[in-house]
Formats: structure tokens, C-alpha cells, sequence
């Protein structure tokens, strides 16, 4: 299998996989936007997305407008931007989804990474200004990724397939409770028509009403005689017909399928479980590349 992740090779990771495994590293940096690319790497991408957001900023800057402050927090789970101060969530990019980070070689605070969005499916090159601390965040990021990816190696997707598998059987929970609330009615309305019926024959014949006995599930039991054609009740009233069996699907009394345990096919879970695992799969696959470049090619364009 290709390697799915790309570093320096004279850098090493700067936290313990426990830190990023069970908590998140938080970085302060100032947000200078993000905008769409054509490609999911490659320097000369990342280079003109910085340009072109530096050089909006310097318009904003000038009418006054300062460079929002946000806070990253990078773990396995992905790379979330937070507003400092009330920690709402404005972006969270899943790792798999990252494709490129950069640094600035002269700049130490400028870093940048694309990352596909998840709704429209469009390369973002988000760019941040840091305090000094550009090259270390872009190799947390690496880091996390790596880990990330030897865990979605390890688990070999068991942990997707199993949410799947319970998803699947959550929704075949809701189902049987549905049905049952449709059967339940049917029975209600069922003993109601049969009383109401021997309730209006009772007087004219004297013919004592007798409440119907039930199972003990509070069910008027099953009677053989519901397979063959309607038959007259007392007095030469007919009883409620009985839905008919399809000829295709097998149906109980009341016309809905009977449960069948060894019938859960991939038909009854959420079919954006599997779709999930397959983009992992991808952008594992794909890798994240990192890099250390000049985004700043003219000295009056260093600055934001």
C-alpha cells in the first residue's frame, strides 16, 4: 500500500500519541480566511490562495477591520476552528479530509491547509497567522493524521461496521415498534366492529353479549376459522372481512411482513454508513502532504 503520509524527513512529532489520541492540542492564531482551489495539493495552489487572502485582508485592514482571532484544537478526530471565546465550532475538518499543509519558511507564523468540504465536496484552502509557532502546527497536524490513519488501519474499519451494524439494527427496532402500534390499532378497531355489532343484535333477539376472551397478551386469540371464506356470525351477521395474503409476499393476519431474523440484508441500514467508509478509504489513500515553502514571493506582500 502507498504511504499515506509525506514529512520532512529532518523533523520529528512534537507531542505523545496519548495527547493527541485522548485530548486535542489547542493553538491560538488569527483566521485570514479560506477560499476554494482547484487542486487538493501542490505549493504554487496553497501560494496564490495565501496571496489572494493576505491581499484581502490588507483592503479589510485599511478600512479598519481587524483579523478575527480563533482557536485550533488538533486531535485525531480532525482540525476544529473555534471562536476563543464562546469555543463555538466555526469549521471542523476531519483529517481525512486534509490533503495538503504548508508552512512559510520565512514567515514563521503564516500556515495554511486544504481540506475538502464536506457538504460540497469543494477544495478549501484555509490560511492562519500564528505567533511563531506555524511549522509546529503544521507538524501536529501530521502527526495527528499519521495516528489517525494507523488507527483506521488497525481497526480495519471494524469500528464503522459496527455502528453500521447497530445503526441497522436501531432502525429495525423502530420499524417493529411501528408495526406493532399498526397491528395493536388494527386489533382495537377489530374488537370494537365486533362488539358494536353484537351490541345492535342483542336487544331485538335477546341474545346475551358476551365479552370476548382474551390471550394473555390482552389479544383475542387466533381463531383457524379466519383462513377460509367470511363466515356469518350469529344471527346472520357477517364479521369484518380478513385482509387476503398476497400472493407474492408472505403477510400475517393483519397484512404486514412478519419479522424474519435472519433477513436484515444491507438494505436496512442508512446507506450513507457504508459511502462513510469508502470516502475514509480515499482520503487515507490519498495522504496528507507537508511542506515547507515561501508563500511571500514580494518583500511588500510579508506582511498582513
Amino acid at each position: 500500500m502507498n504511504r499515506a503520509f509525506s514529512r520532512k524527513k529532518d523533523k520529528t512529532w512534537m507531542h505523545t500519541p496519548e495527547a493527541l489520541s485522548k485530548h486535542y492540542i489547542p493553538y491560538n492564531a488569527k483566521f485570514l480566511g479560506s477560499t476554494e482551489v482547484e487542486q487538493p495539493k501542490g505549493t504554487e495552489v496553497v501560494r496564490d490562495a495565501v496571496r489572494k487572502l493576505k491581499f484581502a485582508r490588507h483592503i479589510k485592514k485599511s478600512e479598519g477591520q481587524k483579523i478575527p482571532k480563533v482557536e485550533l484544537q488538533i486531535s485525531i478526530y480532525g482540525v476544529k476552528i473555534l471562536e476563543p471565546k464562546t469555543k463555538e465550532v466555526q469549521h471542523n475538518c476531519q483529517l481525512h479530509r486534509i490533503s495538503f499543509c504548508a508552512d512559510d519558511k520565512t514567515d514563521k507564523r503564516i500556515f495554511t491547509f486544504i481540506c475538502k468540504d464536506s457538504e460540497s465536496n469543494k477544495h478549501l484552502c484555509f490560511v492562519f497567522d500564528s505567533e511563531k509557532c506555524a511549522e509546529e502546527i503544521t507538524l501536529t497536524i501530521g502527526q495527528a493524521f499519521d495516528l489517525a490513519y494507523r488507527k483506521f488501519l488497525e481497526s480495519g474499519g471494524k469500528d464503522v461496521e459496527t455502528r453500521k451494524q447497530i445503526a441497522g439494527m436501531q432502525k429495525r427496532i423502530q420499524d417493529l415498534e411501528t408495526e406493532n402500534m399498526e397491528l395493536k390499532n388494527k386489533v382495537q378497531d377489530l374488537e370494537s366492529r365486533l362488539r358494536t355489532t353484537q351490541v345492535s343484535t342483542s336487544p331485538a333477539h335477546g341474545v346475551t353479549v358476551m365479552s370476548p376472551t382474551t390471550d394473555i397478551f390482552d389479544m383475542i386469540p387466533f381463531s383457524p376459522i379466519s383462513h377460509q371464506s367470511p363466515t356469518s356470525a350469529r344471527n346472520g351477521t357477517q364479521l369484518p372481512p380478513i385482509p387476503s395474503r398476497s400472493a407474492e409476499t408472505k403477510r400475517d393476519l393483519f397484512g404486514a411482513e412478519p419479522f424474519d431474523p435472519f433477513n436484515c440484508g444491507s438494505g436496512d441500514f442508512p446507506p450513507d454508513i457504508q459511502s462513510k467508509l469508502d470516502e475514509m478509504q480515499e482520503g487515507f489513500k490519498m495522504g496528507l502532504t507537508l511542506e515547507g515553502t515561501v508563500f511571500c514571493l514580494d518583500p511588500l506582500d510579508s506582511r498582513c
